[in-house]
């Protein structure tokens, strides 16, 4: 079995090109799987929803914000196995305010291995520019009206949006991959005097692994994962370890390859709500006019035959 998952990984690496940051960060990504590969809609038997918020660069203007809704749940039809879920993302940075909203729909398939979501997204992304530029004194420096590639007002389009993803689930292992912006949505601004200018969303490949490790105490486990992101020019790459204690707190630490050390703590509630935090301790150069950045999780699953939470999972993911 573990033969097949480094298979798996070693398949997917080779079809990933090695970060434009047209898509948000996200330091608890295996909570937040939903959002970046439709496969995993349905996966679990649940009813799952995650929102999720992320202030990032603590003290620095314009930083990136970022929120996120997202809701899987399976179904039968056709005496096959299906899933369906709904994203809805808002990311701000700087003047440029991003907004996803998306449908899922993945085919469920049973393996000897595990279960396969094999997923599509279709939707559509809205992005808003209202600028305010500071230019400095001197010749050297163009007005933004003298140059026909820079808005000077407000500008706002909305474009077609799809993507897809795979996801394999087991008890002990989970690993996936999936593509956003599939078919690079064109951004068109206008500006008045001069031709419209169009740039694209570029496409973002993801691969994500973890595995479920059973130490000597069995209210203990450690959940190794990986996780990493590129939109075909440069990679963003992180490992993450976190320890659970009896399914219900857990605690651990990731680094996100030349940005950050996150530390990472978690709980679920008698009720079955999950809450999770995270902090990214900022390693770049941007240290310097920065506090950190901090994200917030809220999760719930439930299944939707018996109306509640169930008390045990089998699942090494939380979702």
């Amino acid at each position: 079995m573990k033969r097949i998952v480094i298979a798996f990984l070693l398949l997917i690496t080779g079809l990933v090109p090695l970060l434009s940051q047209q898509d948000p960060v996200s330091s608890q990504y295996m909570f937040n799987t939903l959002t970046f590969n439709p496969g995993v809609a349905g996966t679990s038997g649940l009813v799952c929803a995650t929102a999720l918020n992320r202030q990032q660069w603590i003290g620095f203007k314009g930083a990136p914000s970022t929120t996120v809704f997202n809701v899987g749940a399976p179904f039968s039809l056709f005496k096959r196995k299906h899933g369906a879920g709904l994203v809805i993302e808002s990311d701000n940075v700087g003047f440029d305010n991003d907004l996803y909203l998306s449908g899922i729909y993945s085919y469920l398939i049973d393996l000897s291995i595990g279960k396969l979501g094999i997923g599509v997204n279709l939707g559509m992304i809205s992005k808003s520019l209202d600028p305010t530029w500071f230019i400095p004194d001197g010749d050297l420096f163009t007005p933004p009206d003298q140059d026909p590639l820079i808005p000077v007002a407000k500008e706002n389009f909305i474009a077609f949006d799809a993507g897809a993803g795979l996801y394999l689930l087991s008890d002990r292992y989970y690993a996936a991959a999936s593509v956003t912006h599939l078919n690079q949505p064109k951004i068109r601004y206008t500006k008045e005097g001069s031709e419209d200018v169009t740039t694209y969303v570029s496409r973002h490949y993801y691969l994500t692994a973890g595995y479920n490790i059973q130490l000597s105490n069995p209210s203990f486990e450690l959940l190794p994962s990986i996780f990493a992101f590129s939109d075909g020019r440069v990679l963003q790459f992180s490992v993450s370890s976190l320890v659970r204690y009896n399914k219900k707190v857990w605690g651990g630490v990731s680094y996100r390859a030349g940005d950050a050390l996150v530390g990472m703590a978690g709980l679920e509630l008698y009720n079955g709500l999950r809450i999770g935090y995270a902090y990214d301790f900022t390693l770049s150069d941007i240290r310097r006019t920065t506090s950190g950045s901090h994200e917030f999780m809220v999760n719930y699953c439930f299944d939707i035959s018996l109306g509640r939470s169930p008390m045990r999972y089998k699942s090494i993911r939380f979702l």
